[in-house]
C-alpha cells in the first residue's frame, strides 16, 4: 500500500526548521509517528488508604504484540519510589487498594483463566493469586468497607445445551438477541467463595457501594447492548440484593449512581434537563433512596458535568466538568449555589479519583507538552495540586512541541465559537501556512488543550509547516445548552457553518493560506468532513474517517439511535417518519458537487458508524470520478487499537495532505525495527 513514496530525508525537514527559527534548540527534534505511538498513557490513578501513596495504571506501545499493553505501578505521594507492580504480555488494569491497605486487587486475563479475573497481591511480598474462578470474565471490581468481600460484575455463562449446540457447529444466532445478562457478584477475599447478588430478565451496567458498605445503587438497563443506553434506570437495593427501590422512570440515560453518606439521597449524572428531557450537557441529579423526584443540582450552570463524587461529610459535592476548551474541578454545595473551582489552567483533567476518607483527590493532567501526568489535591491543600509523576518530563525535553492557544470568532450568525490553534514549528510572523482542520467526535463532545495522539498526529503536521484547528463547532459540550442543542431538529445547521467561519477567521488574521488547506475527523468528525465536502470546494483534500454519509440507512445500522432520533425530530420507520429531514442532512444528497480528493477509513467490525456508510460515499465519489480510496482496517471497532494500524492511518494522512496540499512526497514511517 506504500505508493507515491518517493524518500526524502526526515532531517532534511529538520534542518530546514532550524534554519527557519534560529531560537530552537538543536537538541531537540521534531515528533514522528512512532514517537507518538510510543507515548504511554497513565489512568486510574488510586490512593492508599493511608495517603501516602498512588496506585495508576500504565499503558505502553508492544510492538512486538501489536498492541499497547497496560500494567500497574505504585508511587509515593511525594513522587518518589515509583515501581511497577505486574508484569506479563497480557496486561492488567483496575487496581484498588484493600481497606487495610495491604493487598491490592486487579484485573487480568491470565492464559490459564477463561478469561478476565480478579487477582490479589500481597504489598508484603510474593506472586499475585487468582481470586476468582468465574465462567465468564469479570469486571468492575470494588472491595466491601471491611476488606471481606469483592463484589464485581459479570454475564451469565452459556448454558451445557448452548455448549454442546456451539461445539457441533450449530451455531445460528438470532440478531440483536444473542446476549447474556450482567448481574452483581460478590467473592469472599478468604475462602474465593462466590455468590450472586442480582438475578433477572435485565442487566447492571453500573454499581457502587455505598459507604458503610450496606446498601448498593445501580443502573439497571435491560439488556448488555449499547443500544440499552437510553433505557437504564436508577436504583438503590440492600447489598444482598434485598429490597430494590426503582427511583427513576423515563427514557433518559442515567449513569454513574452514588448514596449519600448517609445514605439518605441517590446522585447520578444525565443528559438531560430539569423535565427530564433528552439532549443536553451532563448534569447531577439527586433523588431521595426511599423514593420521589430527581431534581437538578446546577440547572443554569453551562458546563458538561462529567465525573461526581460526595464529600466525605456529604454537605458538598466534587465533580469535573467540561467548560470548552478546559477540563477543572470544582465543589459546590449539596444544596446548589455558586461552584467553586479548584483547579484552574490552560489544561484538561483526567481520571479523577476522589478519596473521602483522606480528602485527596487523585487525577491526571494533560496539556500542551504531556498527556497526562497523575497530580493530588487535598482539601487542605491550599497550594494547589501537587505533581505526583513524571512519567513525561522526555517530552518537552526531547522533541520540538508546537505552540498552542484557544481562539475566539463570530459564528455566521453572530454566535461567539471557540478553538484551538496549533502553530506550525518555525513559525515566522507575518508568513500565511497550510491548514489542516480536525473536528472532533461525538459531536456531543469539545477538544481542550491536549498532547495529542498519533490519532490526530498535531506534533507531525506542525513539524512540516502545518496550522492545525480545532474547533468546536456548535453541537459541542461545554458552551451551554442552547450551543450543544442547535442540532435538535437539523444537525447541521450551524456546525459546519462554524468551522467555515472559525477558517475564514484564521486567513483574516494572515495566518492562514486559504489555498492550501486539508479536513480530516474520525465518528462525528467524520460526519462533518462529509458534509464539508458537499458544502464548499475550499479544502485541496480531505480524510473522513468512520463517518456517516446516509442518516436513514445509518439510523438501523448502528448500535445505537437514542441521539440520532432528537437531531431529526423522530425515526425512519414511524409513521410520517421525517425521512426528508434525515435525507436533507445526509451528505449522500449532495455528493454529486464534491470535487475534493478524499481518503475514506474505517474498522472492518466498527458497530457505531458500520462499515456500509463509508462504502456508500466511497461508491459515489468513484462513480464521479473524484480521487479517493477506502481502506479498511480487519478486526477494528470503531477505533482502531492495532499500533500497525494505527501507523498506517497516519502515514497514508501525511501522504494525502503532502501530496494534494503541498506537491511533495512523503517517507512512510516503518514499525520499529526487530518487531
Amino acid at each position: 500500500m506504500r505508493r507515491h513514496t518517493i524518500p526524502i530525508p526526515f532531517l532534511r525537514t529538520f534542518l530546514a526548521l532550524i534554519l527557519l527559527a534560529p531560537g530552537l534548540q538543536a537538541q531537540k527534534r521534531p515528533m514522528t509517528i512512532v514517537d507518538l505511538i510510543n507515548v504511554p498513557s497513565l489512568g486510574d490513578p488510586q490512593v492508599s488508604p493511608d495517603g501516602s501513596q498512588v496506585l495508576y495504571v500504565r499503558r505502553d506501545a508492544d510492538w512486538e504484540e501489536n498492541r499497547s499493553i497496560s500494567h500497574i505501578y505504585r508511587v509515593n505521594a511525594d513522587g518518589s519510589g515509583t515501581r511497577q507492580l505486574t508484569y506479563g504480555k497480557e496486561g492488567q488494569s483496575n487496581p484498588s487498594w484493600s481497606p487495610d491497605g495491604g493487598t491490592v486487587a486487579f484485573t487480568a486475563d491470565r492464559e490459564d483463566a477463561g478469561g478476565t479475573q480478579i487477582y490479589l497481591l500481597d504489598l508484603a511480598g510474593g506472586e499475585a493469586r487468582r481470586l476468582t474462578d468465574h465462567p465468564t470474565s469479570v469486571q468492575s471490581p470494588s472491595w466491601s468497607p471491611d476488606g471481606r468481600w469483592i463484589y464485581f460484575l459479570a454475564e451469565d455463562p452459556e448454558t451445557e445445551e448452548e455448549k454442546e449446540e456451539e461445539a457441533a457447529g450449530d451455531d445460528v444466532y438470532a440478531f440483536d438477541e444473542n446476549y447474556k445478562q450482567e448481574h452483581l457478584w460478590k467473592v469472599e477475599v478468604a475462602t474465593g467463595e462466590e455468590s450472586r447478588i442480582t438475578d433477572g430478565d435485565f442487566t447492571v451496567a453500573q454499581y457502587s457501594l455505598s459507604r458503610d458498605g450496606s446498601r448498593v445503587a445501580h443502573v439497571r438497563t435491560p439488556t448488555p447492548l449499547y443500544g440499552s443506553y437510553q433505557y437504564g434506570e436508577v436504583w438503590v437495593m440492600d447489598r444482598d440484593g434485598t429490597g430494590a427501590v426503582q427511583l427513576t422512570r423515563d427514557t433518559v440515560p442515567q449513569q454513574s449512581p452514588a448514596l449519600s453518606p448517609d445514605n439518605r439521597t441517590v446522585m447520578f449524572r444525565a443528559d438531560s434537563n430539569e423535565e427530564l428531557d433528552f439532549y443536553y450537557n451532563d448534569k447531577i441529579f439527586l433523588v431521595p433512596a426511599s423514593g420521589g423526584t430527581p431534581r437538578v443540582l446546577l440547572p443554569d450552570v453551562p458546563y458538561e458535568i462529567t465525573g461526581a463524587a460526595w464529600s466525605a461529610d456529604g454537605n458538598s459535592i466534587f465533580f469535573t466538568a467540561n467548560t470548552g476548551v478546559r477540563h477543572e474541578l470544582f465543589r459546590v454545595s449539596a444544596r446548589g449555589g455558586t461552584p467553586v473551582r479548584l483547579t484552574e489552567g490552560d489544561h484538561a483533567l483526567g481520571s479523577w479519583t476522589y478519596d473521602p476518607e483522606n480528602g485527596i483527590h487523585a487525577f491526571t493532567v494533560q496539556h500542551r507538552t504531556n498527556p497526562g501526568d497523575v497530580w493530588m489535591l487535598g482539601e487542605e491543600d491550599s497550594a494547589g495540586p501537587r505533581r505526583v509523576t513524571r512519567v513525561f518530563d522526555y517530552l518537552d525535553e526531547t522533541f520540538l512541541l508546537p505552540r498552542q492557544e484557544a481562539v475566539q470568532w463570530e459564528g455566521e450568525d453572530g454566535e461567539m465559537v471557540e478553538g484551538l490553534l496549533f502553530y506550525p514549528l518555525g513559525y515566522r510572523e507575518g508568513s500565511r501556512y497550510p491548514l489542516v482542520v480536525q473536528t472532533h467526535g461525538g459531536p456531543a463532545a469539545s477538544d481542550k488543550f491536549q498532547f495529542g495522539s498519533s490519532g490526530n498526529y498535531i506534533q507531525v503536521l506542525t513539524a512540516h509547516g502545518y496550522f492545525v484547528f480545532k474547533p468546536n463547532y456548535r453541537g459541542s459540550t461545554g458552551y451551554g445548552d442552547p450551543f450543544l442543542r442547535d442540532m435538535v431538529g437539523h444537525y447541521f445547521n450551524q456546525a459546519h457553518k462554524d468551522v467555515m467561519t472559525g477558517v475564514d477567521y484564521l486567513i483574516d488574521r494572515g495566518l492562514v493560506d486559504g489555498n492550501r488547506m486539508g479536513k480530516m475527523g474520525w465518528s462525528g468528525g467524520g460526519h462533518m468532513t462529509n458534509k464539508i465536502i458537499t458544502y464548499t470546494d475550499r479544502f485541496r483534500a480531505a480524510s473522513s474517517g468512520a463517518g456517516a454519509s446516509n442518516w436513514v440507512s445509518m439510523y438501523a445500522q448502528s448500535d445505537v439511535r437514542v441521539y440520532r432520533t432528537p437531531w431529526f425530530g423522530g425515526n425512519p420507520w414511524e409513521e410520517d417518519a421525517p425521512i426528508d429531514v434525515y435525507w436533507e442532512h445526509s451528505p449522500l444528497k449532495y455528493v454529486h458537487q464534491v470535487t475534493t480528493p478524499t481518503l475514506i477509513l474505517v474498522g472492518e467490525e466498527d458497530l457505531r458508524v458500520p462499515m456500509p456508510q463509508s462504502v456508500e460515499l466511497y461508491r459515489a465519489l468513484k462513480a464521479l470520478d473524484v480521487p479517493t480510496h477506502l481502506y479498511v482496517a480487519p478486526r477494528q471497532p470503531h477505533g482502531w487499537r492495532e499500533l500497525r494500524h494505527r501507523l498506517f492511518k497516519a502515514n497514508v494522512e501525511m501522504d494525502w495532505w503532502e501530496r494534494w496540499i503541498m506537491d511533495r512526497e512523503w517517507t512512510w514511517e516503518e514499525a520499529p525495527e526487530g518487531t
